[in-house]
């Protein structure tokens, strides 16, 4: 009897990784086809994690609780899911509503951010407004004007905040060569006076929050800063890298940026020395830490190689002065509907299928860094990484060396049959040189060690207008911004290409996709 249990237990070990029947494969991608063109959920993914969860700073509620949510759905779908910890941040961040307005005769409701990771108001605040200084004998000047005083500061916002734009030293240098120049136009200016002679006065350096420190003391409420539209706010880089970060050293004054239309208005009545105020009101909350944060990875394992991989990635987090409804929501909603599909296909891929959202790619690429030093032995084992940070655009090819070229084309050849109206061309690709150091993108880090980061080659072939820079860090980076039809075809495709590379029956050779791979061979 017990030979029988074990030889029964033997048989069943076996029949795991017996490899499934071409007939079911073809199966689960006619599944696929066809929940993909009468039952594609991919809008319903973006609208929850973008609508319902909003902007996802790492160390923030809406980043945990879109993590938790994206942890349910992958397990209700038959996946295997765990959440793996990528890092620790000092502090929590949570953003609340932000509201502000002009108090004059032709007074106007104000259009602005702030980046996360940086101070609210104290409640509603209302205060006059002063230009910065630019040398000691202007800040003298205006000293006593600083208390409860809204400060206008030079140059154009970059998303970053001004505090921490330059260190102290910085700081110092430009204001001894501002008074320096300072001391020289005085001297010119008594010239003048005397000889007649014609005053040109030398131009003074510009450096936002020149005198920070001392505005801060003097009592202002916060700085203004001119922004292009849309306006674009990032966080609080500096505090956040600063080993000595703690809930009780966080910065005290908001830092906003301002509509350059506006701030052009403002400017100019300042200069004119008319009466006038501003009122804001800025509900930016911190959290006690430290702060976990953590990729979410789901799985489908292989049946034939369960240690040999394929990978669909995005990123979850997303700046907050938004919704990260593009930058990463077109990567998240796209991997996790074609994981929805392929586990409700009933495929079986060969190898293993990892979707992993990583967390922190705004911050440095956090979350791939963490992966990559926690699996080194699986770098090696890596068919592909499909990586998606880029925009709605659909895929409408693939470029890849030589040495993967038939198996991609037999891989592609469904996608024409999800619609026909629809593109779809694999290329080619010359050998690329190997990175050394990483990019704008989680893939970037992969590729350094080596591993394949073959990516859709994609196109707004149908002509919506969609400009990624509008959108990239913006205020825009909106639901709204998605173009559903695209999105769908994008979730599809990837569902078919990552489930074909899983099924291939050999791994995908590496000859030829890096330079000095080609050289050597």
């Amino acid at each position: 009897m017990k030979k029988k249990i074990l030889f029964a237990c033997a048989a069943l070990a076996c029949a795991t990784l017996l490899p499934v029947p071409a007939s079911a494969q073809d199966a689960a991608i006619r599944k696929i086809i066809e929940m993909g063109q009468n039952d594609n959920q991919v809008m319903h993914q973006l609208d929850i994690l973008t609508n319902r969860f909003g902007g996802r700073p790492i160390g923030s509620d809406a980043y945990e609780n879109a993590a938790e949510w994206m942890k349910r759905e992958f397990e209700r779908w038959g996946l295997e899911v765990h959440m793996e910890e990528a890092g620790t941040l000092p502090v929590g961040f949570n953003r609340g509503p932000w509201f502000g307005r002009m108090l004059s005769d032709n007074g106007m409701i104000l259009h602005f951010a702030t980046p996360s990771y940086t101070s609210g108001t104290k409640g509603l605040q209302r205060g006059h407004v002063v230009m910065e200084p630019r040398n000691d004998e202007e800040f003298k000047k205006i000293k006593g004007l600083l208390k409860g005083a809204w400060v206008l500061v030079s140059g154009t916002n970059t998303g970053w905040p001004i505090g921490t734009l330059l260190g102290d030293s910085a700081r110092a240098e430009i204001k001894k060569r501002n008074n320096e120049t300072l001391a020289k136009n005085n001297e010119a200016r008594r010239r003048a006076w005397t000889t007649g002679e014609k005053y040109e006065p030398l131009p003074y350096e510009e450096s936002p929050g020149l005198y920070y420190k001392e505005m801060c003391e003097a009592g202002a409420l916060g700085f203004i800063q001119s922004s292009a539209v849309p306006i674009r706010a990032l966080y609080d880089r500096k505090m956040m890298n600063d080993p000595a970060t703690t809930f009780d050293n966080l910065p005290e004054l908001p830092d906003i940026k301002l509509d350059e239309h506006q701030f052009a208005i403002i400017k100019r009545m300042v200069e004119e020395r008319r009466v006038f105020e501003l009122e804001f009101d800025i509900r930016n909350h911190f959290k006690l830490g430290p702060i976990k944060y953590h990729n979410v990875i789901a799985s489908i394992k292989g049946t034939k190689y369960p240690d040999e991989y394929v990978i669909v990635s995005g990123h979850l987090d997303s700046y907050d002065v938004a919704t990260g409804g593009i930058d990463c929501g077109t990567g998240i909603g796209p991997m996790m509907e074609a994981a929805r599909m392929i586990a409700l296909s009933g495929a079986k891929p060969k190898r293993t299928i990892l979707f992993i959202a990583f967390a922190g790619e705004e911050f440095g690429l956090l979350g791939a860094q963490a992966w990559v030093k926690a699996h080194p032995e699986r770098l090696p084992k890596i068919a592909n990484m499909f990586n998606r940070d880029g925009g709605p655009t659909p895929p409408v090819g693939i470029a890849v060396p030589e040495a993967m070229y038939d198996d991609f084309v037999k891989i592609c050849e469904p996608i024409k049959r999800i619609r026909p109206d629809y593109p779809f061309e694999v290329t080619v690709a010359e050998p690329r040189p190997k990175p050394t150091k990483m990019g704008g993108t989680d893939a970037s880090v992969f590729a350094i060690q080596g591993v394949p980061t073959i990516g859709f080659t994609t196109e707004d072939f149908k002509g919506y207008n969609f400009e990624y820079g509008e959108i990239w860090h913006t205020e825009r980076d909106l639901y709204t911004k998605n173009i559903p039809e695209y999105q769908e075809q994008t979730a599809t495709v990837t569902a078919i290409v990552a489930l074909g590379v899983a099924n291939l029956d050999k791994q995908l050779s590496r000859e030829g996709l890096y330079k000095e791979d080609s050289q050597t061979k």
